[in-house]
């Protein structure tokens, strides 16, 4: 069973993030081989937290050593390679899977870059970070190639634009 453990500051607006969060990180999980961790006897936890360009900023120095916000941050707390045997590593029947962290600022000017609502984008980073904490990555490109693939087909289950469709004017 999935949760989402979802906080929120100022500046991002009210509204039902919680709902939002859950259906984002249930899409991402459905197109990976570990879709088993929505039906799991273990509680898989995903902490989400809606934060300021500043603590992102913060974070983002810290740990990845860019002196700058970025969209969204992932911290995966299990490694990828133990996923399917998650339930049975559990001692007490729940497991965190991670933390994603997205900024405000950013995640609002990307939006409007892409004549797209907050909440969508906000969607789809929320893919994105889930997609980090089960190991993938876009370092190289056949990595990439791959995770934006499972992208694409969480982003059209929820409804919502391919951020990668590169159109000619």
């Amino acid at each position: 069973m999935l949760e989402i453990a979802l906080s929120s500051d100022a500046p991002w607006p009210d509204h039902d993030w919680d709902a939002l969060a859950l259906r984002a990180a249930t899409a991402a999980i459905e197109r990976t081989p570990h879709s088993e961790l929505l039906t799991s006897t273990a509680t898989v936890e995903i902490s989400i937290r809606l934060a300021s360009d500043d603590e992102v900023h913060t974070l983002n120095k810290q740990y990845r050593q860019k002196d700058k916000p970025t969209n969204v941050l992932s911290f995966p707390m299990v490694q990828p390679d133990l996923l399917a045997t998650i339930s049975q590593n559990s001692d007490d029947g729940e497991v965190l899977l991670g933390d994603i962290i997205l900024a405000h600022g950013v995640c609002v000017a990307e939006a409007a870059e892409r004549g797209i609502s907050v909440e969508d984008h906000a969607m789809h980073l929320m893919v994105h970070g889930t997609l980090h904490l089960l190991g993938y990555d876009h370092i190289d490109d056949d990595e990439a190639e791959g995770m934006e693939q499972i992208e694409r087909d969480a982003l059209a289950a929820l409804g919502l634009h391919d951020p990668y469709l590169i159109t000619e004017d």
